[in-house]
Formats: C-alpha cells, sequence, structure tokens
C-alpha cells in the first residue's frame, strides 16, 4: 500500500500580503514588491546578508521557503517549483540596459543573483539542503505534475520531504505558494486539494 503523503505547512505571498497555513504573518500596502518585501525582510527579523542582491523572483522563493524551513529539521528536502516566466523580469531590465543607445552598459549586478537556480541555491545554502531540486515552467499552476513528481522523489527514497510549489514574479505581479509534503500533515497531498489551498 501507497503512503498517503500530505502537506504539513503552506505559504502565500501575494496582494502584498504573506500568509501561513491561512494565516497573516505580515501586509503592508506597499508601492510595489521591491518596496514590500524590503518591509517584510525588516519586519520579519531575517538575517541573510546575500538577500539584497538576489534578483526579486530569488527574494519572493526565498522569503517563501524561510516562513515554512525556518524550524525545519529534516534536511532531506527536495526542492520542487514551478512558475510561468522563468526569470523573464530580471531578462528584461537587462534587455532594457542594452536597448539604451545613450547609457549602453548591460551591468553584470542584474546577474549575479538570478535565474531559478539561484533561488533553489541560496534556499539550499540557508537551511542547509543536499536533496534533489527541479524547477518546472508552466502556463499556470499546474498541481498534476508537483503532485506526481513530488510522490514519486518521496517513494524512491530521494528526500523525506518536498518544499514544493508555484513561484512567479512578472511586470511587478507577484505570487508565491509553497508548501512542504511529508508523511504527517494536516491536508492530503492531491490536485484537487493543492488547487483549493492555491486559490
Amino acid at each position: 500500500m501507497k503512503t498517503q503523503y500530505q502537506i504539513e505547512r503552506y505559504c502565500h505571498i501575494r496582494d502584498y500580503q504573506i500568509l501561513v497555513n491561512g494565516q497573516v504573518l505580515f501586509e503592508e500596502q506597499a508601492p510595489d514588491f521591491k518596496a514590500f518585501i524590503k518591509s517584510a525582510y525588516k519586519s520579519l527579523d531575517m538575517d541573510h546578508s546575500k538577500f539584497f542582491k538576489m534578483d526579486d523572483l530569488s527574494k519572493l522563493g526565498f522569503m517563501a521557503a524561510e516562513m515554512l524551513l525556518k524550524n525545519e529539521t529534516e534536511k532531506e528536502v527536495a526542492l520542487v517549483f514551478s512558475n510561468k516566466a522563468s526569470s523573464l523580469d530580471t531578462d528584461l531590465i537587462h534587455q532594457k540596459s542594452i536597448d539604451d543607445d545613450d547609457n549602453f552598459y548591460p551591468s553584470p549586478a542584474v546577474f549575479v543573483y538570478t535565474l531559478p537556480n539561484i533561488c533553489m541555491g541560496e534556499i539550499s545554502i540557508r537551511h542547509k539542503i543536499y536533496s534533489e531540486n527541479a524547477f518546472f515552467i508552466f502556463d499556470r499552476f499546474s498541481p498534476e505534475t508537483l503532485v506526481d513528481y513530488t510522490h514519486n522523489l518521496l517513494e524512491n527514497n530521494e528526500a523525506k520531504k518536498v518544499l514544493c510549489g508555484w513561484i512567479d514574479l512578472d511586470h511587478g505581479k507577484f505570487d508565491a505558494f509553497l508548501y512542504v509534503v511529508g508523511e504527517n500533515g494536516i491536508f492530503a497531498h492531491t490536485k484537487e486539494e493543492l488547487n483549493r489551498l492555491y486559490e
């Protein structure tokens, strides 16, 4: 009989709020994502020297992961993330610097801490995680793939738990929904339950 994996806890970051298990931990009507995430970082008393060097996508994923993993003792945690735009938001900033004939200088600082793998790498370093990781690109939140891939990792003993979900940032709009899957949780890890929690 297959193990019935469950969602232990989940986090949303959207609409200028950070929620864990449906409870608001931080809220501020900031003018944009940069101001919001900076204020959240300070308010939630985080301490990670590289945070402000990351691009916005990495900051979004890092913040959501921090809310879920800060008290996690298990180190065999796989990371399975997804979004619809990869690092397009940062790519467009880079392209804008190339297009400006009067101020042509594509800054390497734009790409110092960018791309989805940097997001996962910084989370792994912060929480001393050495397990599997994957970042999928979908047109929309796709719980079917997340459920199948996560269960495969757990059933094949590639990890003891999985941090997975959706981290999307594009043209100033941001939406993160991450959750931890294990054997002792509060919700069944099914596509139906994920669709319900995501909304």
